[in-house]
């Protein structure tokens, strides 16, 4: 019955002409962004929550990551090295429209963020007819891998990327007559940017999954370059934390090469579907 529909629709697909893929692309396009939209108002009517509880968590000095900073701080040391005290400054607003102007943003970029799963879904349903059997078989859990990925990634960024970088830029001074007075827009574009942007490398496993699928990239290769990747991954840690502290470096670069060993395992099973 699951095989004669799918044939039904695989036939129905390639009986539809430029213009029937054209108008179903924007029924899908359309759902997508009501459904961004109507996540970014529920995130746009929750200013609070939006920003002393999300956004600004990272500048206050009890923000989890900070006080887990400062146990390991007492656990390895025995001082408080690494525990911050204070947050070195300000945030501040110089344009008359800014602060709306940013509600407005982040409330966008919440939406999407929200809203990803069914995106990601209304993707899916607009190629499904289009694949065959074993397509859509190899691509079962598309949706939910994809989102976890993008959801853990999103995470990192946020407790662990962002906290360290805001706290080690936010306090540098070249000089102590120089104070550090943030941008309201400087600092959640770079928040944003950098938690988004985590959530999209963490898609790495599901990038490579498909590239296997058609024989661009395979597990053998990834295992002869994997020294070459660490290299890459300690220098994209090195770039993405700022920080001259070693650990800082090392838990972004842990979990990225993490990520490159679950995209071999990845790889390999897909070789091991082929070969079945």
């Amino acid at each position: 019955m699951a095989s004669d529909q799918i044939e039904e629709n695989t036939i129905k697909d390639k009986e539809m002409g430029f213009f029937d893929h054209i108008d179903e692309l924007r029924k899908h396009v359309i759902r997508s962004v009501v459904a961004i939209l109507v996540c970014a108002v529920v995130v746009f009517v929750n200013k609070s929550i939006l920003f002393d509880t999300i956004l600004f968590g990272p500048i206050h000095v009890d923000f989890w990551t900070y006080r887990q900073m400062c146990g390991l701080s007492h656990w390895l040391t025995g001082s408080d090295q690494y525990c911050l005290k204070e947050m070195g400054f300000v945030l501040s607003n110089i344009d008359i429209t800014g602060q709306f102007t940013q509600h407005l943003f982040i409330a966008f970029v919440g939406g999407i963020v929200i809203s990803f799963p069914f995106v990601l879904y209304q993707f899916w349903a607009f190629i499904k007819p289009a694949l065959g059997a074993t397509e859509i078989r190899y691509a079962r859990g598309l949706v939910f891998y994809s989102s976890s990925l993008f959801f853990i990634g999103i995470l990192f960024g946020y407790y662990v990327l962002s906290p360290l970088s805001i706290s080690f830029l936010g306090s540098y001074r070249v000089s102590e007559l120089v104070s550090n007075e943030i941008n309201l827009e400087s600092y959640i574009s770079f928040l944003s940017t950098l938690t988004f942007a985590t959530g999209i490398i963490f898609e790495m496993p599901i990038l490579v999954y498909f590239l296997a699928k058609i024989g661009v990239l395979g597990s053998s290769l990834m295992r002869r370059y994997r020294r070459y990747a660490l290299v890459v991954i300690l220098i994209l840690a090195g770039i993405l934390t700022p920080s001259p502290d070693m650990a800082s470096q090392i838990m972004m670069a842990l979990p990225l090469y993490g990520l490159y060993e679950l995209s071999i395992l990845v790889a390999k099973g897909v070789e091991k579907n082929k070969l079945k």
